[in-house]
């Protein structure tokens, strides 16, 4: 089935180019856009075709995945000038991977439908190294059938994919996904500190409580990263600031308090004001490090 399905893949960043990679090498033809052309070429090398346009790579393509960095971005590349929507078919199904708002998705959807397009939110999570390993945690929303329709392609790029509801329902699943990492990371920020600056080792105390309670796939990708001082990012601060950003509106409407994710948004915010915005996620920690005067490090 893959070498006979064109798909069309938007959005070659960070998360993009090894999500489309694991396209090509699960079979699919690819025809894929950026509006950096060095990122096109990367994927041209490894086996796929280049189009000009988000319109042209819908013109070639059956199912069309967008991953880009925030909603105004994706309504650029679907609903602007040269948009996936002028050169989509009827029949054809978007699949918007991006992590937006979900109003935005709805929005989409609406001018999808008008065109006979099916449409899909499919946000992920597990950062590059599982966008690398094709392992990504995939959160759809959207019509049943369409799912199952595309199902396939998804189980390329993901070890975990769930239909949570209709359209919007997985961009919803996606915050509440970063809303939990977040504090995570936070909560592991302010523990390591916390041992440091009463002289322990953080590398002795991340190993003794990884084993309980405390353990989780946050604390075992996190915590190495900041004992070893390595920042580069898998998942930027600025894209989890616009995540929580999202997340905060979408409680505001519903009226639901969320006080922790207020919290760790300003943390992000002041990381950002001080120029590390393209920072790795964990580096929450440097903000608890500057308040305690203290950094975390494995002891010498």
């Amino acid at each position: 089935m893959a070498d006979q399905q064109n798909i069309g893949f938007i959005g070659l960043g960070i998360m993009g180019r090894p999500m489309a990679l694991n396209l090509l090498k699960a079979g699919y033809r690819l025809v894929v856009f950026d509006i950096v052309p060095e990122k096109v070429q990367a994927l041209v090398d490894a086996g796929a075709k280049a189009a000009g346009s988000s319109r042209e790579v819908a013109e070639q393509a059956e199912v069309i995945i967008t991953m880009l960095p925030d909603g105004p971005d994706v309504e650029q590349a679907v609903l602007g000038e040269a948009g996936v929507l002028e050169g989509a078919r009827p029949g054809s199904i978007l699949i918007d991977m991006s992590s937006i708002n979900p109003l935005t998705s709805q929005k989409l959807a609406a001018a999808c439908e008008a065109k006979g397009v099916e449409f899909l939110d499919a946000p992920v999570s597990g950062g590059e190294p599982k966008a690398i390993e094709g392992t990504l945690a995939i959160m759809v929303g959207g019509k049943p059938e369409v799912f199952e329709r595309v199902k396939p392609i998804l189980r390329a790029m993901g070890s975990s994919v769930t239909l949570t509801g209709p359209v919007g329902a997985g961009n919803v699943t996606k915050l509440a996904n970063q809303i939990m990492v977040a504090c995570n990371i936070a909560a592991m920020a302010e523990a390591l500190v916390l041992a440091t600056k009463a002289g322990l080792d953080p590398e002795i105390v991340y190993q003794a409580v990884r084993g309980g309670l405390a353990g989780s796939v946050v604390l075992d990708a996190k915590a190495p990263m900041v004992i070893q001082r390595n920042f580069r990012p898998g998942f930027r601060i600025q894209l989890h600031y616009k995540d929580l950003r999202n997340a905060l509106q979408a409680a505001d409407s519903l009226k639901v308090p969320l006080f922790l994710t207020s919290v760790v948004q300003q943390m992000l915010s002041a990381l950002i004001n001080e120029g590390k915005g393209d920072l790795d996620h964990s580096a929450i920690t440097l903000f608890v490090e500057q308040a305690a005067k203290v950094e975390v490090k494995k002891a010498s």
